[in-house]
């Protein structure tokens, strides 16, 4: 994030002596991603983060694929997923490539007993059902139906559901997530064309100082494997911090659509950007408004990307018999469009209600065991109809 945020108690200059009222030191972390170079925050821990008790035996995380290669497009009933009651266990990886993977979670429980800290990714959470908060040693992030929650690799977190129908579309990036370079100036503030600007942000907050000791489980994932770690205080012992580099969330409610006279591309729908893909967040909003405008998406080919909608509500009016927490995949290098009708039927509509977030990779996915699980079967010969024009 570019907004600079200070929480609790910091010393008045950066690594100099910062004593607690016993004359004891805190512990200063310098908390940061690529290296010294990329956003990092400053935090000062009551122990040193560095008190292992004991490390048990790791386990394999890593995502198998069984379609290596695919050129057809295919859909995916995630509302299907049952749910477990463990969250990394609830964590389905359906897509995945050197850059990204994505997948549903239905957790049936909150983490009672375990903190979690991706060391190989930043995270985002997309809320499709649930409400909770995510407890962080930055404060806590609430979450609701809608909302985004973006987890900056290496952050220890544990998640608090507050209701029993949690269901969340994961995406973990194998490198930063940003908002889109096209939306900020220079000094990172989001400019006045932006689909969103920083009040929209919800940023951590009720910072709590947690002085215990005992043994407190982290699973930490790193290349691919999950290894429990266990500390002899509690990860959450920050008096203090400040910087950039901290979990949030945001509404896809806040989401504000560009709209114009003629249909407008996928781009401006844009979310998130990282490297080698990008998110965008299709919202309610007015129709294109040109006398003659054909407001459903026009056929367009998939050279350079693949396209992953996740549906999350509403009627998504370029597919038929599409449900709500459904995926399409639509594989790059081949054309794709408005299914049979929905041309149209779109012609002469004033607004859409649809709500759904796109992922587009920019290099192909891969497939696992767990999506063909709830693949619908034939959706590739879903365009085919009898031809409508005679010459």
């Amino acid at each position: 994030m570019s907004i600079y945020q200070i929480h609790g108690k910091i010393p008045h200059k950066r690594h100099i002596v910062f004593r607690n009222s016993n004359g004891g030191l805190y512990h200063e972390e310098l908390f940061g991603t690529e290296g010294f170079s990329g956003m990092s925050s400053l935090v000062y821990h009551l122990n040193p983060p560095t008190l292992v008790k004991d490390i048990g035996k790791a386990y394999w995380a890593k995502p198998e694929a069984v379609m290596e290669d695919n050129l057809k497009a295919l859909s995916f009933k995630g509302y299907e997923v049952e749910s477990e009651n463990d969250y990394l266990q609830a964590r389905k990886i359906f897509f995945f490539n050197d850059d990204l993977n994505i997948g549903i979670a239905s957790p049936g429980h909150s983490m009672e007993d375990y903190f979690f800290k991706n060391a190989d990714s930043d995270e985002i959470l997309f809320i499709k059902n649930g409400k909770g908060v995510c407890k962080t040693m930055y404060g806590s992030v609430d979450f609701e139906y809608g909302d985004y929650v973006v987890i900056p690799r290496g952050t220890v977190y544990q998640l608090k559901f507050k209701t029993n129908d949690t269901q969340l579309l994961f995406i973990e990036s194998h490198s930063p997530v940003y908002t889109p370079k096209r939306y900020r100036n220079e000094f990172g503030q989001l400019l006045e064309h932006s689909p969103f600007c920083e009040r929209d942000i919800k940023l951590p907050h009720s910072l709590e100082t947690h002085n215990e000791t005992g043994e407190f489980k982290i699973m930490i994932k790193k290349r691919g494997m999950i290894y429990p770690y266990i500390y002899s205080t509690h990860p959450f012992d920050v008096i203090g911090w400040d910087g950039y580099n901290y979990p949030y969330a945001f509404s896809i409610f806040n989401f504000e659509p560009i709209t114009g006279r003629i249909h407008m591309p996928p781009p401006i729908h844009q979310q998130f950007e990282a490297r080698n893909f990008v998110i965008c967040s299709f919202v309610p909003r007015l129709y294109d408004y040109h006398p003659d405008a054909i407001p459903a998406p026009y056929h367009h080919s998939n050279i350079d990307s693949d396209e992953i909608l996740y549906y999350v509500d509403g009627d998504f009016m370029s597919r038929n018999n599409i449900k709500s927490g459904q995926f399409t995949l639509h594989p790059g290098g081949v054309p794709h469009g408005p299914h049979p009708g929905a041309i149209e039927r779109s012609i002469g509509k004033k607004e859409t209600k649809e709500l759904a977030v796109m992922i587009d990779p920019f290099n192909p996915v891969k497939i696992t065991a767990e999506a063909l699980k709830y693949e619908v079967k034939d959706y590739y010969k879903s365009w085919l109809s009898k031809p409508q024009l005679t010459i």
